[in-house]
């Protein structure tokens, strides 16, 4: 039998999965959690094989909680469930230990693939997931930017139009070193300007 725990906030969506995954007599419905601590603790508890998990949860972000459950187990196999299709946000939960990515509309078939491919060790994108991932679009982020505490700040300043001198002086450092980030900014975001900085970090949920 292939225990199964679910971590999801809405109770529709909730109460769907349940529906079709009782409908398999291999899977078994362990138990069921409304955010991530609950659902790190039930899977400490619980010991599941596979886990099905909204990334878009009231508590922690879905990347932070895949990490967190990779930490605590290596073996389980993590399902992203998500209404994001961007290729960034995809690849981003891919990185951080998810062994599937499903979007949320779905047909219910591709959640049980996604079970069944996961275990065999292979990691699974539904379909629409893998058309997404296989687009490269112009002027869209391939992958999300691992910002530093500092740029991420910096970045929250200079959205609200701070100046590079207004910025160093709130932060107690030198304009060049604002500048530094800035330039360091630019470039992971491999854009010209700032305000695309901006533009693409308040876009995927940076700032």
């Amino acid at each position: 039998m292939i225990k199964v725990v679910l971590i999801d906030d809405h109770p529709i969506v909730m109460e769907g999965l349940k529906n079709l995954l009782s409908r398999h007599e291999d899977l078994e419905v362990a138990g069921c959690f409304s955010n991530g601590k609950a659902g790190l603790e039930g899977i400490a508890a619980l010991q599941p094989d596979v886990v099905l998990l909204d990334i878009n949860l009231p508590d922690i972000s879905g990347i932070d909680l895949c990490q967190q459950v990779r930490k605590q187990d290596k073996d389980v196999r993590i399902i992203a469930l998500s209404v994001h299709n961007e290729r960034p946000v995809i690849k981003n939960v891919l990185n951080s230990g998810a062994n599937g990515y499903v979007l949320k509309n779905s047909v219910g078939d591709e959640i049980i693939t996604a079970i069944n491919t996961a275990l065999s060790g292979t990691t699974y994108l539904c379909n629409a997931a893998r058309d997404i991932v296989s687009q490269v679009q112009e002027g869209e982020l391939t992958e999300i930017p691992k910002i530093t505490r500092r740029e991420k700040e910096i970045m929250g300043l200079v959205s609200k139009g701070l100046t590079t001198t207004q910025i160093a002086e709130q932060l107690f450092i030198s304009p060049h070193t604002v500048e530094s980030h800035r330039k360091n900014l630019i470039e992971k975001f491999d854009v010209s300007t700032m305000t695309a900085v901006i533009k693409l970090a308040t876009q995927y949920g940076l700032i």
